[in-house]
């Protein structure tokens, strides 16, 4: 069975297509990229938060026993190194906390890792040069902590994680560490690695997964299955929201009603197959005409749409409306069953809000329900504002 043939009953959109094309390298197009990675920086900031805290509170925790193992004056060359890299953290951190510099977090954080990775190197290569018994093995869990704790893709952890060990194979070169327990270390940490890179690609296959079955629920449960417009239930949100945004710019907006004029005739004539294909026609006409970033195009129910002008005043709506008029007309829907006209035609109804006015939001559907009304009543295939 498919693994996602469900999706051969979604109306077709970006989501649903980019899961049945997949993603296993770890890509969408171009779009959806930039939308994920923007989820990213909002989902994994808390992570990112307290990877940072935790990895300072780890580094000066491990400055104490470095006291204990490595005595002299390669102790405070390690301490030393230890310092700057905390510097590092306390700077990177406070970016990252400030939200101003959002656009910045992934370097941040890959500063962060590689700063704590390669210091971590350099101390263990110095501590090498008096005693090779020291350990090495926390090179390993600030990989782990690459590919799982700070949120990173699965090729930013992996690009982290080769640059650390290579970091770690310079410096014991440089301590002279014997050749045989180099490798014995090298290999060790190349299988840790290997483990955490496998993980961190599941992780984020599954994360990727996620991002789009959630955007895909909220668009199926925003959208009109049959014409891919806005439902009743997100028009009614978002209607509410764009009256408070044109109160505070004073920007007037209009709403246009819409009903096809004698729809019931036309299933019944044509059956209810065609009809569905004529309403998807139409609503391409009324997405069309609902072409600025705030206007909206909405299917109210059965043969009822809606259209709303952001920024529009009475005259530029009654001129909109009239285009939109035309051009359902022009699709040249055959309609023999229609006293109106010999294709499918729109009647319309115009309402216009203004802000600052006593009008209060619920009248713009009592007004623009009325003109509808009026423009049914008085011979349809019209527009009344």
């Amino acid at each position: 069975m498919q693994l996602h043939a469900w999706l051969d009953d979604v109306r077709s959109n970006p989501y649903a297509e980019q899961l049945s094309r997949g993603f296993r390298r770890l890509r969408f197009a171009s779009a959806l990229e930039s939308e994920y990675r923007s989820y990213l920086l909002e989902d994994n900031f808390e992570l990112k938060c307290s990877a940072l805290g935790f990895a300072m509170f780890a580094w000066l925790a491990l400055a104490a026993v470095d006291f204990l193992l490595i005595p002299g004056a390669e102790h405070w060359t390690m301490l030393a190194v230890r310092g700057v890299v905390l510097v590092l953290l306390i700077v990177c951190g406070g970016l990252i906390l400030h939200r101003r510099f959002v656009r910045l977090m992934v370097p941040l954080s890959i500063a962060c890792i590689l700063a704590v990775g390669i210091g971590a190197a350099a101390v263990v290569g110095i501590a090498h040069r008096v005693d090779p018994g020291y350990p090495y093995e926390g090179l390993l869990v600030v990989s782990m902590a690459a590919y799982f704790l700070v949120g990173l893709r699965f090729s930013e952890a992996l690009g982290s994680a080769t640059l650390i060990l290579l970091a770690y194979l310079g410096c014991e070169l440089y301590a002279g560490l014997p050749p045989t327990k180099l490798l014995n270390n090298l290999v060790f940490l190349l299988l840790g690695n290997l483990v955490g890179a496998v993980g961190c690609y599941l992780l984020e296959y599954k994360s990727r997964e996620h991002f789009l079955v959630s955007r895909l629920m909220r668009v199926m449960a925003e959208h009109d299955p049959l014409t891919g417009l806005r439902n009743r239930r997100s028009f009614d949100r978002q209607l509410e929201r764009l009256w408070r945004q044109s109160q505070r710019d004073e920007t007037p907006m209009a709403l246009l009603l819409c009903d096809v004029d004698h729809f019931k005739a036309y299933n019944d004539r044509y059956g209810h197959q065609a009809g569905d294909q004529a309403l998807q026609r139409i609503a391409g006409a009324l997405q069309d005409s609902a072409r600025r970033p705030l206007d909206m195009a909405v299917r109210l129910g059965g043969e009822e749409f809606a259209v709303l002008l952001y920024g529009a005043d009475g005259d530029e709506a009654r001129q909109r409306a009239e285009v939109l008029r035309q051009a359902v007309q022009g699709l040249g829907i055959p309609h023999e069953g229609s006293s109106t006209a010999a294709e499918v035609t729109l009647s319309i109804g115009i309402s216009c809000l203004v802000p600052g006015t006593s009008v209060g939001l619920q009248a713009i559907y009592a007004h623009a329900d009325r003109a509808l009304y009026e423009a049914k009543a008085f011979g349809r295939n019209q527009v009344v504002a």
